[in-house]
């Protein structure tokens, strides 16, 4: 997420730290290793308050306008330690029912354990958790749903899930809510001749392996479009400054650790770059935006 594998499952920007296997939120098929790193929930809990100063506010209007009933039931994908339901359900009039799903049993009962109760207007907020990966998602996992919403998901998927997922939702006949996919675009004050490189280094290393990386948003928008839906996208950058030097530096080895990795020539005057750029962090004299995208879709069917 911005840090999208920068954000990857052990420490953010590695490719299993918290946004490569990226959310975030990992649904990757049951067929891949045991071994697989998870995402740290320290990791998610750290970033939790960036994502939710980050997320898009002008879908709000517009699932308030559709979201009608008697109970909404929202499906979260890769939920995580839960941040989404946390940031939305508040955010949403009347009575909801959360099912959660994610691959790790110890994020969902995180997760469930610090959902919230109640919604905007003090209607009751119910939980329910699913464990399963995305690739298995079908209209049927999916039916009744009023709302998918995802988070730092998109980034860490493959063409293949992103068509499944588009898939599901318009033969669910729901909309979707996805949200802190990474853009592939950081900006760091002041600049260092070296940002360049290592953006570009980073953003090889998100598409390892067949992953949509920085594409992310764009193959999704055409997906769920080719079903009918009308997509709309928003900005939601990760703006990080002198409050929130932890989270940066976080980011900042992650980020700089996945860039080397995809190209291990950086290495030298990647170290000398690392420590000026901590330094720098440390002392207050740091800013980073981090770009992301969160996708509206709406309507489309089978």
């Amino acid at each position: 997420m911005g840090g999208h594998r920068a954000e990857p499952r052990g420490r953010p920007g590695r490719p299993a730290g918290p946004h490569r296997r990226n959310g975030g939120d990992d649904m990757r098929p049951a067929t891949e290793p045991a071994d697989l790193p998870r995402y740290a929930p320290d990791w998610l809990r750290l970033r939790e308050p960036a994502d939710a100063a980050a997320r898009a506010r002008e879908p709000l209007d517009a699932l308030r306008e559709r979201l009608t009933g008697p109970r909404l039931t929202v499906h979260d994908l890769g939920s995580g330690t839960g941040s989404m339901g946390r940031w939305l359900a508040p955010r949403l009039p009347g009575p909801q029912h959360w099912v959660l799903h994610d691959r790790d049993p110890h994020l969902l009962g995180l997760a469930a354990a610090s959902a919230p109760r109640t919604a905007a207007d003090g209607a009751p907020v119910t939980i329910e958790t699913r464990r399963g990966d995305l690739a298995r998602l079908t209209p049927d996992a999916l039916a009744g749903a009023s709302l998918v919403t995802a988070s730092a998901l998109l980034d860490v998927l493959t063409a293949e899930d992103v068509g499944a997922l588009a898939r599901a939702c318009a033969g669910a006949g729901c909309p979707a809510l996805l949200t802190l996919s990474v853009a592939g675009r950081v900006d760091l004050t002041p600049a260092d001749p070296l940002d360049g490189q290592l953006a570009a280094a980073f953003n090889a290393h998100q598409r390892r392996g067949g992953l949509l990386g920085p594409d992310a948003v764009a193959v999704a928008a055409d997906a769920f479009a080719g079903y009918g839906a009308t997509v709309r996208v928003h900005a939601s950058p990760w703006r990080l400054g002198p409050d929130q030097a932890a989270l940066t530096e976080e980011w900042l080895r992650g980020w700089v650790g996945a860039a080397v990795e995809q190209r291990p020539e950086l290495a030298g005057r990647a170290e000398d770059y690392l420590r000026d750029r901590l330094a720098a962090c440390r002392a207050g004299a740091l800013r980073v935006v981090v770009h992301h995208s969160d996708l509206l879709a709406r309507g489309g069917a089978t």
